[in-house]
């Protein structure tokens, strides 16, 4: 896969990065990982089937591949938790943890076209919305995700596919790309409320845009009403490590200080337990939306604090 990245790549506008993320991706693959023989595994089992094209047939991105399901199930439920999809191979429908269309859905009218962009999805997870980019017709969609497993599952569903789009995943954190003001558009999805310094990371994703590229910024936020951020205690809607919760203006306002210009709220939605809720591919925790709120108040969590809501900004460098 790093071989068909580097050639793809290399062939944009990216090419003066290309050699050091595809060497940063092979130093991130040898980490001693005992899961690691596992979902390679599974990767030799899935490159047994005849690959098929790919199409988003709505919600799913669609493979026309012609799988014998038990044993593509047994292979793809190696590889679980799928939490961003949901994947059709075949008549087999891999309904993932979220239903990432709905939130394709509310920004997809609202972006620049992709065609012929470089385009960087930053805590991708196992490339659902990379493919989507890619699709519309980028240059090259990269997305960073240094969570091994979602890499592997990447890699699985592109074993599936007959001359796959220009879609990548890399195992690098947004700190490890190198700071070059190259990609048109930079999505940043449901990462900033787990950064404990947001300042940071809206500086660097600034650090990696083109001149006039555009940023996509999807995060939680509460309304104004419960005043201009909140910081929990402990876990919010029980995960852990989310460090800030901010109203919209306080968003708006942090955008403004990091130098964005052109900046746009185009959605505020609370999530449902239509988008995110638990299925038999999430493995054996089955917990999701619905066992995270207040069992009284879905305007809760657990925690008692304001139930999950998410905004969509766009904005210029």
């Amino acid at each position: 896969m790093l071989k068909d990245f580097e050639k793809d790549c290399n062939m944009t506008h990216l090419s003066s990065i290309c050699t050091s993320l595809v060497e940063l991706s092979k130093q991130a693959f040898e980490v001693n990982n005992g899961n690691i023989p596992k979902w390679e595994k599974a990767i030799a089992d899935i490159q047994k089937i005849q690959p098929g094209q790919v199409s988003f047939k709505h919600p799913y991105v669609a493979i026309n591949a012609d799988a014998n399901n038990a044993e593509l199930t047994q292979a793809l439920k190696q590889l679980m938790p799928w939490r961003k999809g949901p994947y059709q191979i075949g008549d087999l429908n891999l309904e993932s943890e979220w239903r990432g269309d709905m939130k394709w859905d509310r920004l997809k009218d609202y972006i620049q076209p992709l065609e012929g962009k470089a385009v960087l999805d930053v805590g991708s997870g196992n490339g659902y919305f990379t493919y989507l980019m890619a699709m519309q017709g980028a240059d090259i969609a990269i997305g960073i995700e240094p969570f091994l497993l979602f890499n592997y599952q990447f890699q699985a569903i592109r074993t599936l596919i007959n001359q796959p789009p220009k879609a990548y995943i890399l195992p690098l954190k947004l700190e490890q790309m190198p700071e070059e003001s190259l990609f048109d558009s930079v999505f940043s999805m449901g990462v900033l409320y787990h950064q404990k310094d947001h300042m940071r990371h809206l500086q660097q994703l600034k650090n990696v845009m083109a001149k006039d590229g555009e940023l996509i910024l999807e995060t939680l936020v509460i309304d104004q009403q419960h005043g201009d951020q909140i910081i929990p205690e402990d876990r919010y809607a029980r995960m852990r490590n989310v460090w800030c919760l901010p109203s919209t203006n306080t968003l708006h306002s942090w955008l403004k200080t990091a130098g964005f210009t052109n900046i746009k709220l185009v959605d505020v939605t609370k999530t449902t337990p239509e988008e995110q809720r638990a299925t038999h591919w999430i493995g054996d925790n089955t917990q999701s939306l619905k066992d995270f709120l207040d069992s009284n108040n879905d305007n809760l969590t657990v925690e008692g604090l304001p139930a999950p809501k998410r905004a969509i900004f766009i904005c210029q460098k």
